[in-house]
């Protein structure tokens, strides 16, 4: 069931749009940013309060790659997998990425519940490749020491909130 802030936050963007479609994406950021990932109950619940059928809005949220269907960390980290970061050694920091991680390839969670990694198609840096977010977070020009000191500043920065992002929003870093 929606909270009533959820249905607020919902409602206050449904105001400004044409259509529940047009409005979906933000009705689902809106649910993920409380709640870290939405379920299949949580997609049925948006559905109805948007009037929209349960698989129409799984078509949507499957759509954008900053929707997540399954739990994630509190943190989740894109790795983007372009043509420009694998030029400048994506393999070798996404190799080092998964042993600071102490995960073995994208999609797991650290052991502590504070990291999940997943590939991105394309985070639109691809004059700072090699690149990653985190969050909504961009870092850019990345290096193995780089990558170092973002986990680690997180992993101390961290408060046990969450910060998943929206599904349009970005950050820059560089």
């Amino acid at each position: 069931m929606l909270t009533q802030e959820e249905k607020d936050a919902i409602n206050a963007e449904c105001g400004s749009a044409p259509s529940a479609r047009a409005v979906a994406p933000h009705a689902l950021g809106a649910v993920q940013r409380r709640r870290g990932w939405i379920s299949d109950e949580s997609l049925k619940d948006v559905a109805d309060h948007l009037t929209m059928s349960p698989a129409e809005l799984d078509s949507i949220a499957t759509f954008y790659n900053r929707i997540y269907r399954s739990p994630v960390g509190r943190h989740v980290i894109l790795l983007c997998d372009s043509v420009s970061c694998w030029i400048m050694d994506y393999e070798y920091l996404l190799q080092h990425l998964l042993t600071k991680l102490e995960i073995s390839a994208f999609g797991q969670t650290t052991k502590d519940g504070m990291f999940t990694l997943l590939p991105s198609a394309c985070l639109g840096a691809c004059d700072h490749a090699p690149a990653m977010m985190v969050d909504q977070e961009l870092f850019g020009d990345l290096t193995r020491q780089s990558i170092d000191e973002v986990i680690d500043r997180y992993r101390n920065a961290d408060n046990g909130e969450r910060t998943a992002p929206s599904p349009a929003a970005t950050g820059h870093a560089f």
